[in-house]
């Protein structure tokens, strides 16, 4: 098997993509998506979102009678061979009950997935919680609906921005040659086209676990036993989610920031599983680390998920991308932690002529230092900055791989977490006018430093010599 590769059924195939197929909207109610492939191309009623939020209120499913919604939605399509993907960014409406709004939720998913062209499943999906409490009643109806094929589920403590109880991100695939399969709960494989990818979540610490060194040290060991489980190792994963309570907070067992404590439960981790021969973390002289988002939740706890690739392909190959206008975060002295956050800015994964970027956590630091320190504004306007040169062709270029790199209109969604709820409209603004339309989830979070307002993470669909690729298509 290759080494580590981006994971997730999300990511994008091989080969040539096929022809653009537009989705239809619906007889009522628009329905707000991306269709790429990898290039996008948007509906028309996509620019509706940025005069305000698109409703979904009813769905034409497949002849069958309409699926009546009212849930806030907008998706992603991503089409290339045999893989077909749609990415969804889903909002309830607000003044329902908890109940209701998981069905809405749920009910949105299903209209949307049944209008495309082939059977599609969930495989990942993570789901923002206003209370913790309200996690139990998403897992019943989850069971009920999904049975023996529960997508990986990750629930997390950060209230969506607009006042719901929740808000959920689901990814789905389906496509001839397609296989997937749930060996055990929140762990799901997908096969086609030579690749095999793993997806594991849900992982929480042990009820007796209160440092965040325990915590760390022991999900981090869960996601090796779940991966092993299925033939894997942590060789294999690109993309890892911290979702640590009161980051930010001192850790009564060390005295110690507890973000700091699980970047050193995570330096041992990665430590250990080299001294093992399970992680090579240097390789053709780059240092090889997940693209990673350490993000704070409400309440104590801690909650870990990954993805992981493997192939025997040769026209596969990945890519760690640091800032060229930030200090690589393995980099970062003991000022910021005693072990510094092993993790990439992004990590790219070239196939054949097609490359997804996953964007780690960025936040405004520029270099090693907290930028526009209290100005939210301008701290979402430095994230993107970070980002967009983070994924261009220079940046591309300058990590040894010509002809290749994004921009901010390919990524096909974006999660933008606000430390301060009153930041939230102000926050909005400038991503909608950076990223255009994109489907999005707003989250109230705390970031990993207490002088950072803004954090936002996304993935990218591009293509290898685009400029090349668009002429041969014309």
């Amino acid at each position: 098997m290759m080494e580590a590769k981006n994971a997730a059924s999300e990511t994008a195939g091989s080969g040539n993509p096929e022809s653009t197929r537009q989705q239809p909207a619906g007889e009522s109610g628009a329905v707000s998506h991306y269709h790429m492939d990898p290039t996008r191309q948007l509906s028309s009623d996509s620019a509706d979102r940025m005069q305000g939020h698109t409703q979904c209120t009813a769905h034409q499913v497949q002849g069958d009678a309409a699926s009546c919604v009212l849930c806030e939605q907008s998706h992603t399509i991503v089409d290339v061979e045999s893989a077909h993907r749609v990415a969804l960014m889903v909002t309830p409406d607000a003044s329902e009950s908890v109940i209701d709004q998981v069905w809405e939720a749920v009910s949105t998913i299903r209209a949307v997935l049944k209008q495309q062209p082939v059977a599609m499943t969930v495989t990942a999906q993570t789901v923002f919680l206003r209370r913790a409490d309200d996690a139990e009643a998403c897992r019943r109806l989850f069971a009920a609906y999904y049975g023996d094929r529960s997508p990986v589920t990750n629930f997390v403590v950060q209230p969506p921005c607009g006042g719901q109880a929740l808000a959920i991100e689901a990814w789905a695939l389906g496509g001839p040659g397609v296989e997937i399969r749930f060996p055990r709960p929140d762990v799901v494989t997908i096969e086609y086209d030579g690749l095999r990818w793993v997806h594991t979540g849900g992982i929480t610490e042990a009820p007796a676990d209160t440092a965040a060194y325990d915590q760390g040290a022991h999900e981090f060991d869960e996601v090796a036993r779940r991966l092993k489980a299925v033939g894997a190792t942590f060789q294999d994963v690109v993309r890892v989610w911290l979702y640590l309570g009161s980051i930010t907070t001192i850790d009564e067992a060390s005295g110690v920031e507890r973000y700091r404590e699980l970047n050193r439960a995570r330096t041992d981790f990665f430590a250990d599983q080299s001294a093992q021969g399970l992680l090579q973390i240097h390789r053709d002289g780059r240092d090889y680390y997940p693209a990673s988002t350490g993000i704070g939740m409400r309440g104590p706890g801690l909650t870990v998920s990954c993805m992981a690739l493997q192939t025997d392909r040769e026209d596969v190959r990945l890519l760690p991308l640091e800032n060229p206008n930030q200090t690589s975060a393995f980099n970062y002295s003991k000022a910021f932690s005693a072990k510094s956050p092993k993790f990439s800015r992004a990590m790219a994964v070239i196939i054949g002529d097609y490359i997804t970027t996953w964007v780690s956590g960025t936040a405004s630091i520029v270099n090693s230092e907290t930028v526009h320190v209290g100005d939210a504004e301008r701290q979402t306007e430095q994230t993107i900055d970070n980002i967009e040169r983070l994924i261009s062709r220079e940046n591309f270029a300058g990590h040894g791989v010509a002809d290749a790199g994004a921009r901010l209109e390919d990524l096909a969604k974006v999660r933008v977490y606000v430390k301060r709820a009153e930041d939230y409209e102000t926050c909005r603004a400038v991503c909608e006018r950076r990223f255009g339309p994109i489907p999005a989830i707003y989250a109230v979070a705390d970031v990993c430093r207490s002088d950072l307002l803004v954090e936002i993470e996304g993935v990218a669909f591009s293509r290898v010599n685009p400029n090349e690729a668009r002429a041969n298509e014309q």
